[in-house]
């Protein structure tokens, strides 16, 4: 571990932190100093994380495996960071699911899983981590998208959902003035989006943002002390070519 770490003492509660984006998140947030508890539902993910940070940065870890669809599971992740912690300094909402297609070719079933995880999902983890986070005057974090700034035709259910977390966040942040409140919104990113979709696999490496560099804005924003990042655009370069 590092010496003058910028987030030495702080806890930082990462959903969505078995892969991709999250499981970066949770590397960047641990080098510089965090404990991290790691939420999620696939256990034997999270306890290999878990493993791997405690080795590489020796810092403090809790695996929690977590449905954030589950109002009482979200619940009770944040009471138990708080019991294990003492308190928490951060949450990531960084869970989510994207099932592609035009509104008439998307199954009810699939709409209804985006809107559980993207919409209630975060709901449920701010709604409970907020409390805590007033106290220790600490940041929270949504993992927002392009998709969620511009009309995407090709999957529009996902877009809204992305839509309604930016207008979420801008007014909670509006609502709690000792709380550093921001959105980050990526392009296509090289990462999972829950068990099924794998841009990892739709794309080569270098051809779009790959998870490190959202973890590295994530660190960015969360090591601010005096000032808040409200919204960080992370686009790859050639985004607008042909526009």
């Amino acid at each position: 571990m590092a010496a003058n770490q910028p987030l030495d003492g702080k806890t930082a509660i990462i959903t969505g932190a078995s892969s991709g984006i999250g499981r970066e998140t949770a590397h960047a947030l641990a080098d510089d100093g965090a404990s991290v508890v790691l939420a999620a539902r696939r256990e034997e993910r999270l306890e290999e994380l878990a493993a791997a940070l405690e080795t590489d940065d020796g810092t403090e870890t809790l695996v929690l495996p977590t449905d954030v669809t589950d109002e009482e599971a979200v619940e009770d992740l944040v009471e138990r960071t708080v019991e294990t912690f003492g308190g928490c300094d951060v949450l990531v909402n960084n869970a989510g699911l994207e099932r592609g297609a035009a509104v008439e070719d998307l199954e009810t079933a699939d709409y209804r899983a985006m809107m559980d995880v993207n919409v209630d999902g975060t709901f449920f983890a701010t709604r409970a981590a907020l409390p805590h986070l007033r106290e220790s005057e600490g940041t929270l974090v949504f993992i927002g998208s392009f998709a969620g700034q511009y009309p995407r035709p090709t999957s529009p259910v996902y877009a809204s959902t992305k839509w309604w977390l930016r207008g979420f966040a801008q007014s909670v942040s509006a609502a709690a003035e000792d709380i550093a409140v921001t959105v980050i919104n990526p392009s296509e990113v090289r990462t999972e989006f829950g068990e099924d979709v794998s841009q990892a696999e739709r794309f080569a490496a270098g051809e779009v943002t790959e998870p490190e560099e959202v973890a590295d804005a994530v660190a960015f924003a969360v090591e601010q002390k005096r000032s808040m990042v409200s919204e960080l655009d992370l686009y790859r370069r050639d985004k607008f070519s042909g526009f």
